[in-house]
């Protein structure tokens, strides 16, 4: 997809009532969010060229074998990444940490920022309480509903 075709769809996705729009086409997939008031969030992900009826099953068992053991039981809320991009847990390189275990916070405390697309997104808590676990690792990439943090 051309970059004047993405932009003409942030601009329309920015300037309407639509909080989201996921188009595929034969070069890849591309979803915007928009994210509160602010700039929209564009993600493009690449298509594979593996047939239809193949990908299902060669993608399904690995992944059903690996998630399997890795899914820790988890008790309280927890935060999910809203987006694809990369995780930061501290508003610059070096700089300390918006939460750390133990620490209190309020319904939309900045927790931590998820680069996409050069676009630096706040992500809020979406409720109050205790964060218990990070679970996200700094500068490394999330995947959209990704768990980052568990409120209790």
């Amino acid at each position: 997809m051309d970059l004047r075709k993405l932009k003409t769809l942030i601009d329309l996705v920015s300037e309407s009532n639509v909080s989201e729009l996921e188009i595929t086409e034969a070069e890849g997939k591309v979803r915007i969010v928009k994210a509160g008031l602010s700039t929209p969030v564009v993600a493009a992900v690449p298509v594979p060229a593996v047939p239809v009826a193949a990908a299902p099953a060669a993608v399904a068992a690995p992944a059903a074998a690996a998630a399997a053991p890795a899914e820790p039981a988890v008790t309280g809320f927890v935060v999910k990444s809203p987006m694809v991009g990369t995780f930061y847990r501290s508003a610059s390189p070096g700089g300390t940490a918006f939460v750390e275990v133990g620490q209190k916070v309020s319904e939309g405390d900045v927790i931590c920022i998820i680069e996409a697309m050069k676009i630096l997104n706040e992500i809020e808590a979406e409720k109050s309480g205790t964060i218990t676990q990070v679970l996200g690792e700094n500068g490394q990439a999330v995947e959209y509903g990704q768990p980052l943090f568990v409120i209790e």
